[in-house]
């Protein structure tokens, strides 16, 4: 796996009030990810962006929601989400991301 690729996995984090929670909670951030990446390619991507060490990652995929675009059905695009669990003693700070 090329470090490119790797880079390209994430596509940005996820900044809301369940992440923010999980953050000070129990050390996970939040990320939006490419559809077919895998788990071990997230922890990877995430390890090489941020220099952190990754003790876990939860994925789930989101249906797009079905809108109406100018007078015409339509569906939003499918997503997949991920959240990464830090081992103890490291952080991301997300604002310079």
């Amino acid at each position: 796996m090329n470090q490119e690729h790797l880079i390209n996995v994430i596509r940005r984090p996820l900044v809301t009030e369940k992440t923010a929670m999980a953050t000070e909670k129990s050390n996970q951030y939040g990320f939006e990810v490419l559809l077919d990446a895998t788990k071990p390619q997230i922890k990877k991507a995430v390890e090489l962006m941020f220099e952190v060490e990754v003790s876990g990652v939860t994925t789930s995929k989101v249906k797009g929601k079905r809108k109406v675009f100018a007078r015409r059905p339509g569906k939003r695009n499918d997503w997949k989400k991920a959240y990464v669990t830090l081992k103890p003693g490291f952080n991301i700070d997300i604002t310079q991301a």
